[in-house]
C-alpha cells in the first residue's frame, strides 16, 4: 500500500501542472480551484487501480481530471445565484491589483470558461502542445475534425474577448 501511495504521489507531482491548468480553465475563483484540485486528486486516487498502463499516465490522468472538472462545474452551477455573484464581485475586486499580463491571462481564462466542454478540452490540449493526432485520440474525434473545431474555437475565443470590451495589446 505504501509503495502504491508513493508511486501515485510521484506521478501526481510530475504532472501537477496539467491539473493546475484544468483547474484554471474550469474555475474562476481561487477557492473553487483549490476545491476542484482536491476533488481531482481524490478521484485520481480512487481510480488509480484502474490505470492499466495502456496509455501514458498523463493521458489517463487528463481524462479522469477532465471528467471530474466537468462534474464539479455542473454541481457548482446548481448553487444559489447570490453566492456566485458574491464570489464574482470578490474576484473582480482582487483583479484590481493585477499587472497587464495578469489581466490578460485572467481575461483569457474568463473567455475559456464560456466555451463548451469540448472546446475547453481542445484549447487545453492545444495549450499543452499536444499533436493534433493525440488530441484526436483523447477526444475520440478525427484529426481533421480537431483542426476544424480548434480553428472555430480560437475564433470564438477572439469574439468572446472582444465582447468583453478588451483588445490584447
Amino acid at each position: 500500500m505504501e509503495k502504491k501511495a508513493a508511486g501515485f504521489i510521484q506521478l501526481i507531482e510530475e504532472h501537477k501542472a496539467l491539473l493546475f491548468k484544468i483547474c484554471r480553465i474550469y474555475q474562476d475563483d481561487s477557492t473553487d480551484r483549490e476545491d476542484l484540485m482536491q476533488e481531482m486528486i481524490l478521484q485520481l486516487w480512487l481510480a488509480f487501480d484502474s490505470f492499466e498502463g495502456k496509455s501514458k499516465f498523463s493521458t489517463w490522468m487528463y481524462r479522469v481530471a477532465l471528467n471530474t472538472a466537468i462534474l464539479f462545474f455542473k454541481k457548482q452551477k446548481r448553487r444559489p445565484d447570490t453566492e456566485q455573484l458574491h464570489e464574482k464581485l470578490n474576484h473582480l475586486e482582487a483583479e484590481g491589483t493585477d499587472t497587464l499580463k495578469d489581466e490578460q491571462l485572467t481575461l483569457f481564462y474568463k473567455a475559456v470558461q464560456q466555451l463548451n466542454k469540448v472546446e475547453k478540452a481542445l484549447i487545453f490540449l492545444y495549450m499543452e502542445d499536444q499533436a493534433y493526432e493525440d488530441i484526436a485520440v483523447n477526444l475520440g474525434i478525427s484529426e481533421v475534425n480537431v483542426r476544424v473545431r480548434l480553428n472555430r474555437t480560437k475564433n470564438k475565443l477572439k469574439d468572446i474577448v472582444k465582447s468583453l470590451n478588451y483588445e490584447y495589446r
